[in-house]
């Protein structure tokens, strides 16, 4: 069968020296959002995107204030009757402390075994890269795209996204779109293709006990008074069950079952947990018995102690009964769940089981959304396709432990489905020193969203 797309590849063949200069060229910018020496490489990296979209023909190209870092935004909207696409990443990257441990210099980039070795290679510049030349390869090639899209790239994803919501909600009109696209995922062990349809939300709390204004002598009050560092031991005692479950009432009552061909999913990919437990140096897994490993992490709610202190710390004794005591406690949340009322839960069931003799309270310190994508969206399920083409096996369908905010405000602020397709290798050391890009998954990823867009345009939504 003659291959549809010979001169889309054609230009990705023909093109190879030309993007690899332009990819580290991206790559030299060090546009870390978190550090405000900075702040002007970030604006020139938003800058150099927003060039790039605007000489292949976007329009409406804005390198958009938000009262923080810029925001990208740009489209094309030529496709009558075609899908439209909003489509994400970010440009900013993370510090690159500690530096001693990087092997090669993080904003120098590298081409070496097969990989691109720089701060930002993976996450998330390589997908910011491969936007710009997905789109400009149908668009030199064909003059005209399948579909319609509109380019939304952030410059403060790695420093907390303070401005994204606003931005979203003040430009509601100009993003409506048939769905979302996320770039900010990868595959999963032994580089095996897959798309994340779900990530987990978050609330996190602090927890204060007090019991009185200053430390107290142990030999006086000793027997006397509450201990504020033993009653936030038996709160934290009583928070889980031996099981592993959570203990608070109700916590799970908006929880969504795992259908069957969810659970298929899960079973499908596999998993080494004595490698595992190896290679993070764990005692052993542990969890709730009804729930594998992957279910756990992805699908199943959780209530962790981040944090804890209280009392005297220092070197040798000292007699005290600390006049507080305090502990950080963070929820990974699933659908269905809601994070204020899951903070509610949480906050009202250590009031009811808090020790008489002190003060306890708890505050909320942040939240954020879940998100889940149904594995049969005719959107994921077009992806898959495109990524068995190129990559020769079907994909795996993930539901990870953490969070990408983006697409939880996609969802709660313009009703839109997400989906998220990225392709780091998962030993790509994002965040840590010496960060890196195989360069076989940016070539492939390429050419599936290359093929992505024309089978969007074939897919009803």
């Amino acid at each position: 069968m003659d291959n549809p797309f010979a001169d889309l590849d054609a230009f990705v063949d023909n093109t190879a020296d030309a993007r690899l200069a332009d990819y580290l060229d991206l790559l030299r910018l060090p546009s870390i959002g978190a550090q405000s020496e900075h702040t002007a490489d970030v604006h020139a990296t938003a800058e150099f995107v927003a060039e790039r979209f605007e000489k292949m023909g976007f329009e409406h190209v804005e390198v958009a204030p938000t009262g923080g870092h810029p925001m990208v935004y740009a489209d094309w909207l030529h496709a009558p009757g075609a899908p439209t696409v909003l489509v994400y990443a970010h440009y900013d990257v993370q510090p690159v402390d500690p530096l001693d441990l990087w092997t090669r210099p993080p904003f120098d980039p590298v081409v070496e075994n097969g990989r691109v070795w720089a701060r930002g290679a993976a996450d998330d510049k390589s997908h910011v890269h491969l936007h710009l030349w997905a789109a400009k390869a149908w668009l030199e090639t064909r003059g005209k795209l399948p579909v319609n899209l509109k380019i939304v790239m952030e410059g403060e994803e790695e420093s907390g996204s303070e401005h994204f919501d606003r931005w979203i909600v003040a430009n509601r009109d100009k993003l409506k779109a048939d769905f979302a696209l996320i770039s900010d995922t990868g595959f999963y062990e032994g580089n095996k293709p897959a798309i994340t349809v779900g990530l987990r939300g978050l609330v996190y709390m602090q927890i204060d006990v007090t019991g009185s204004k200053v430390d107290l002598h142990s030999g006086s009050f000793g027997g006397n008074v509450q201990n504020p560092a033993n009653a936030l031991a038996t709160i934290i005692a009583k928070l889980k069950n031996d099981d592993g479950s959570v203990a608070v009432p109700h916590f799970y009552d908006e929880w969504r079952a795992l259908t069957p061909r969810e659970r298929e999913e899960f079973a499908r990919m596999p998993l080494d947990e004595a490698a595992v437990t190896r290679e993070h140096g764990l005692h052993s897994i542990w969890g709730e018995s009804d729930y594998s490993f992957l279910e756990r992490r992805g699908a199943r709610p959780t209530l962790d102690v981040n944090g804890i202190w209280g009392g005297y710390q220092g070197e040798g004794s000292k007699t005290i009964i600390p006049a507080h005591a305090h502990a950080k406690v963070s929820c990974r949340l699933v659908a269905d769940m809601d994070p204020h009322k899951t903070f509610e839960r949480v906050r009202d069931y250590v009031a009811s089981i808090a020790p008489v003799g002190v003060d306890v309270t708890v505050s909320k310190i942040n939240d954020g959304m879940w998100s889940l994508t149904p594995i049969d969206h005719p959107a994921t399920q077009a992806a898959a396709a495109c990524l068995k083409d190129v990559f020769g096996e079907a994909p795996y369908f993930l539901r990870e432990g953490g969070s990408i905010p983006a697409g939880a405000t996609f969802t709660r602020e313009l009703g839109l489905t997400v989906v998220l397709l990225g392709f780091t290798q998962p030993d790509d050391a994002a965040h840590a020193p010496n960060e890196s890009m195989r360069l076989d998954n940016l070539e492939g990823g390429l050419r599936t969203l290359v093929r992505y867009w024309q089978k969007l345009a074939d897919t009803p939504l």
